[in-house]
C-alpha cells in the first residue's frame, strides 16, 4: 500500500512558511530526489499557487543545476490541487481534486504507484487530525522566526512518532522522519 508522507519546510519554532528557509544547492536536491521518488504531491491552492514559480523556471532556466533539476522534477510529478476557487490549475501535470481530502487519500492509497507526498500546511493538518500520516519529514531549518503560521496548529488528538532516521544538512538544516506509532492517538 502506498504510504502518505507529509513533507514540508518549518523553523526551530515551529513556522512553517514556503519563503523561510535556507534554500540551498544541497536543500533542492534533497527535494528533487523526494519528488522523483513519490507518483503524486497533494496541495492547497495557496501552496498550489506558490510553486507555480517553477513553471515559469522551466520555460526560463536560472542556470543554477539545483534550481533548474528541481523545477523539472516538480513539472514532471502529478499534482492534485484541492480548492474552492480555482477553476482550472494552468499546469498539464496538475488536476483539481474532484472529492473530499479523505476520501482521495483513501482512494490513492488503494492504487499501485509510488507514495503520495502532501506539501501544505492545510492539508496536512486535516490529514493528522484524521489519522491518516504514514510518515513526517520534516526539514527543521536554523531559524527563529517569531512570527507566522505554525505547522501544528488546530490539532485534534495528540499523537506520538518514533523518529525513523535523520539528514544533516551543511546549511545547519535537518531533515526528521517519523512514523506514528501505533495505539498513540489519544483525544483532548
Amino acid at each position: 500500500m502506498r504510504k502518505v508522507i507529509a513533507a514540508i519546510n518549518m523553523t526551530l519554532d515551529g513556522v512553517c512558511d514556503h519563503t523561510v528557509g535556507v534554500v540551498d544547492e544541497e536543500l533542492h536536491q534533497h527535494y528533487s530526489k523526494l519528488i522523483n521518488n513519490a507518483g503524486v504531491i497533494l496541495y492547497g491552492r495557496t501552496t498550489y499557487q506558490l510553486m507555480q514559480f517553477w513553471q515559469a523556471l522551466l520555460k526560463n532556466p536560472s542556470g543554477e543545476k539545483s534550481m533548474d533539476d528541481f523545477a523539472i522534477s516538480i513539472d514532471r510529478i502529478q499534482k492534485l490541487v484541492f480548492s474552492n476557487t480555482l477553476k482550472d490549475t494552468g499546469w498539464d501535470s496538475a488536476n483539481l481534486a474532484n472529492r473530499p481530502l479523505n476520501e482521495e487519500i483513501l482512494k490513492l492509497k488503494q492504487q499501485p504507484g509510488k507514495d503520495i507526498l502532501v506539501g501544505s500546511r492545510s492539508l496536512i493538518i486535516q490529514l493528522l487530525n484524521s489519522k491518516l500520516i504514514d510518515e513526517f519529514q520534516l526539514c527543521i531549518h536554523p531559524i527563529i522566526e517569531g512570527k507566522g503560521l505554525p505547522l501544528f496548529n488546530q490539532i485534534k488528538n495528540r499523537t506520538v512518532f518514533k523518529l525513523a532516521k535523520t539528514k544533516s544538512l551543511n546549511s545547519g538544516a535537518a531533515v526528521l522522519y517519523y512514523e506514528p506509532t501505533s495505539g498513540t492517538t489519544t483525544n483532548r
